[in-house]
């Protein structure tokens, strides 16, 4: 049978190899990057393992199906004063930094943009539908991470920890019906493409929903179970060789980083032991894994929802950013988070744009390696990552 898989090629067989190496370091690449080629192809299981044999291969997966990662809404957070900064802004030090994101490109894939919305005044937002409803935002989930990344000062409250981002690519992701990993791979190709350097997504895998699709093909409950495993193997590797082909282009053309959400899945407050794994696409390697944390009465503490494993961790509850149709609203979850983090590599990365050749690589090491754990005390290292992430101050 026959089934929709997702096929990531290379426009150069010679670099095969260089891409799939899982310690790629900048100098040890001497040819130039290949293309990236995504195609989307009615193969027969059959043939799957023969096809991944050709030079020109990097993964094949069946296309996966992708849900928003769900923020909870907060209706008794207090709102900052007019010419106050909302609090995640003070928290990453943006509101103390010198760079604003000028001249750097961000890309949000998510559930589109309210690009009406007083947040995105003076934002040259390109926008592009890959799920077939049409651009803009039903949802509100994604116009609410673009103002956390690039908004302007709405009511008098600043929401925005790179205000000074001018060029916002809204690749739309998430409709009424969820997303597959095949829109999600040739959305992020898209931003690649446009010269995105921070690719913001705030998503995650639907395992179950997959099995059960599976059911409805006729599929046994215990086969449907044993193939949407394969499948989330396999989507998970396409997800890594791609954040690597990303990531080595970066070290000659433009630098691209990758952000996602860790998932909301963990229920500390019920019992401190119910904590759940990041989820895919973020646990993938070369995509920086987001945690979430709120404010306690002796600093920072790790989020009750928040899964565990990230790689870093930024402020996600009670965040207030824009809302669908205009105004503010407050959400709480990983996807509040994953945007602090998009607007502070933005950040670093106008500033080692300002002083010499942005790649990937440095922004990687400079957004996770400034990170701190000062209030952080008392936390489990694997709920936070390498720490609370900061804006450069100089």
């Amino acid at each position: 049978m026959k089934e929709k898989h997702i096929v990531l090629r290379t426009t150069r067989e010679a670099t095969r190899d260089v891409f799939l190496g899982p310690l790629l370091q900048p100098r040890g690449v001497e040819s130039i990057p290949a293309g990236l080629s995504v195609e989307v192809e009615e193969i027969d299981r059959g043939k799957i393992l023969a096809l991944t044999r050709n030079a020109d291969v990097l993964a094949v997966a069946p296309s996966f199906p992708m849900r928003l990662i769900t923020p909870f809404e907060d209706q008794a957070i207090a709102r900052p004063a007019v010419g106050e900064i909302a609090w995640g802004v003070k928290a990453v030090g943006a509101d103390t930094s010198p760079f604003t994101g000028d001249g750097v490109v961000v890309a949000v894939l998510d559930t589109g943009i309210d690009g009406s919305h007083p947040a995105f005044s003076g934002v040259n937002i390109v926008q592009k539908d890959f799920t077939g409803e049409g651009n803009g935002d039903q949802h509100g989930h994604g116009t609410h991470c673009a103002g956390t990344i690039f908004g302007r000062t709405v009511d008098g409250i600043r929401i925005g920890v790179a205000s000074g981002v001018k060029n916002a690519l809204i690749g739309k992701v998430l409709g009424a019906q969820g997303g597959s990993s095949e829109q999600i791979v040739s959305a992020i190709q898209w931003a690649v493409e446009n010269g995105a350097n921070v690719i913001s997504m705030s998503l995650g895998m639907d395992f179950p929903g997959y099995v059960e699709w599976l059911k409805t093909q006729g599929f046994p409950s215990e086969l449907a179970t044993s193939r949407a495993l394969e499948g989330y193997r396999e989507n998970v590797q396409l997800f890594e060789r791609l954040a690597s082909l990303i990531r080595a282009q970066g070290a000659f053309l433009q630098a691209t980083i990758i952000i996602a959400a860790a998932g909301n899945e963990s229920r500390r407050d019920e019992n401190p032991d119910f904590e759940i794994a990041v989820s895919p696409p973020a646990v993938a390697e070369g995509i920086i894994s987001v945690a979430a944390l709120g404010q306690g009465d002796n600093g920072f503490t790790v989020a009750a929802f928040s899964n565990t494993g990230a790689n870093v961790s930024a402020p996600g509850v009670g965040v207030l950013s824009a809302k669908l149709g205009g105004g503010l609203s407050s959400k709480s979850g990983t996807s509040m988070a994953t945007p602090h983090v998009a607007g502070v590599a933005a950040l670093w990365a106008e500033k080692i744009k300002k002083t010499g050749v942005l790649t990937a690589w440095q922004l990687t090491s400079r957004l996770i390696g400034t990170a701190i754990t000062d209030g952080l005390s008392g936390l489990d290292p694997f709920d936070i990552g390498a720490g609370l992430i900061r804006a450069p101050q100089g």
